[in-house]
């Protein structure tokens, strides 16, 4: 067969080349785009889900955690349906394309000769971070573990997909004795934070051990007097050795006798004032000082014999490079998970490190963190710490391929062992398990919906991707014409056969609680004069709203 070649291309394939290349040139990245094979062939086979209830583990009532084995880009396509801006925290590792033959690009090894391999890559990472996007939640993060390879490609790449969010990258000690590089041995690698804007979502305060403890007047070199910032020259109200308030900024023409005023109500006030009674300024101004005040307390001066305001500072700003022991790769990341499960996994995050980044950011207990390169499943066992420190209830979906048997050997039995608890293999020490439950997904294919008898045989397995979408896995009801679906606040019902619209009240017992009903046709009826009556009530036609989200991602791609 003739190579296809530029010079012998249609009119029409020249164009359509020249718009994708217009569409990519806003942050100035231009690859060759390499044809992702799963992309194709995911545009003729719609993914569906099937559970391995051998699998399933449930220590408590809390929600399940997920474990999707399929490749990531089909597992993607499959969270679009299921968790469209529902995810919090996306945490990423993806292979960092070394050159070293560890990692494939439509099922062949790319080497550090392949004049495409930084092409490959782009694309791979470009389909997948497109749909990514689109599963955050309008304050999500996104966070991306990358090495020197492909760091400024990538860095670039996020400019241009996250065009409208706040990206920082950080760089992470994660081996400390080095690794022989050309000139330089490398110690560390770096991690992207891709959020919103205007929206504070980094939490930018970590828990540092030693505490700064000084003085709230401001000390610094330099005068830093009264009349270089007027707003930080008020009083602080102290009552029983305790900050109960502020005053409001002092008039130029007023100037306190003494750094302490005693009122008649028993008040203590407090004015930054030094030892040879220059008035000084506080550190922070009026309309800031409150951001502040748990971290304020009073202290007598022995030598002065006045009371001074201290500030005792834990909480500090990240800076840009981690060098925390805990995030070394080998102690934390591989000793650890050769001490829960015998194997060779190479390069596995340390767990401290991916704990760090998602208690970096401001979250809910409930969050859902998503990792769609799981590989060990560092991110699963780093939630499930975190969720046992705090009593949380936040849930994992981990997404890996099962490639060398890495789902089935070394994911699911990591998980299975950090909720259950196992004996450590180097210690022979018994470790506690750390709680919690997990549902195991598989993904298969079905061709597109092209006939009547193609929804027939749809229509019983797509079930499991309802009931994953609503959160509501207790079977109620098992019908041969529907099932009847329900957790503690909503009902999923799903209606394989429309006869059974006319027995509604018999399926509809309970409309106080949510209730989503799914049915089957082959049209988009919404069955409208059947649902009128009934409060709580939303309608969702099947399969075209599962078929239209798969339309949408391959526009999307």
């Amino acid at each position: 067969m003739k190579k296809k070649t530029l010079s012998n291309w249609s009119k029409e394939e020249l164009i359509d080349e020249i718009l994708k290349l217009h569409k990519r040139k806003k942050f100035g990245i231009v690859w060759q785009d390499k044809i992702e094979e799963i992309v194709e062939f995911s545009k003729k086979n719609i993914p569906i889900l099937e559970e391995l209830k051998n699998k399933e583990i449930k220590t408590d009532n809390k929600r399940f955690n997920l474990i999707i084995e399929g490749d990531n880009y089909n597992s993607l396509q499959l969270l679009s349906y299921t968790h469209s801006k529902k995810i919090d925290i996306i945490y990423i590792d993806p292979p960092y394309n070394t050159g070293a033959k560890d990692w494939k690009y439509n099922n062949d090894f790319v080497d550090e000769l392949d004049s495409f391999r930084h092409s490959k890559w782009l694309s791979m990472m470009n389909n997948r971070l497109k749909i990514a996007k689109k599963l955050l939640k309008k304050d999500g993060v996104l966070i991306c573990s990358i090495d020197e390879n492909e760091k400024n490609q990538l860095g670039v790449l996020l400019e241009e997909i996250f065009y409208e969010y706040e990206i920082h990258c950080i760089s992470i000690v994660h081996n400390p004795g080095g690794v022989q590089g050309k000139n330089f041995s490398y110690n560390n690698e770096f991690a992207f934070f891709i959020f919103p804007k205007n929206i504070k979502k980094i939490s930018l305060e970590n828990r540092e051990e030693n505490p700064d403890i000084r003085p709230l007047r401001d000390v610094s070199t330099g005068n830093h007097l009264r009349t270089d910032a007027k707003n930080c020259f008020f009083p602080i109200y102290v009552k029983n050795n305790k900050v109960i308030g502020f005053g409001k900024v002092c008039e130029d023409s007023f100037h306190p006798k003494s750094p302490n005023i005693k009122r008649k109500d028993g008040i203590l006030e407090i004015y930054p004032i030094d030892t040879n009674g220059n008035e000084r300024k506080w550190v922070f101004a009026r309309q800031t000082i409150d951001n502040i005040k748990d971290e304020l307390f009073v202290e007598f001066n022995k030598k002065r014999k006045i009371f001074d305001i201290i500030r005792k500072k834990t909480k500090f700003n990240y800076k840009t490079v981690w060098d925390k022991k805990l995030f070394n790769a080998n102690l934390f990341g591989t000793q650890l998970l050769r001490s829960i499960i015998k194997t060779s996994f190479p390069f596995p995050k340390s767990m401290y490190l991916v704990k760090e980044f998602i208690q970096s950011i401001i979250h809910q207990k409930d969050a859902i963190i998503l990792d769609f390169f799981a590989g060990s499943g560092t991110t699963g066992q780093a939630v499930l710490e975190i969720n046992k420190e705090d009593s949380g209830n936040r849930q994992f979906i981990l997404c890996t391929n099962n490639e060398n048997n890495i789902a089935s050997e070394v994911t699911f039995p990591r998980i299975s062992k950090n909720i259950k608890g196992y004996t450590n293999l180097k210690n022979k020490k018994k470790v506690n398990g750390l709680g919690g439950n997990l549902k195991y997904y598989k993904i298969k294919f079905f061709n597109q919906i092209q006939s009547d008898a193609d929804i027939a045989n749809i229509s019983n397995k797509i079930d499991e991707i309802i009931c994953l979408k609503e959160e509501t896995f207790n079977l109620k009801i098992n019908h041969k014409k529907y099932k009847i679906f329900n957790n503690l606040n909503k009902t999923t019902i799903i209606i394989y056969d429309d006869t059974v619209l006319e027995n509604l009240d018999e399926i509809i017992t309970n409309t106080k609680v949510l209730t989503k009903i799914y049915i089957f046709s082959l049209g988009t009826d919404t069955y409208e004069e059947y649902f009128n009556k009934y409060n709580n009530v939303e309608v969702i036609p099947l399969p075209n709203s599962y078929i239209k989200s798969f339309n949408l991602i391959n526009k999307l791609i």
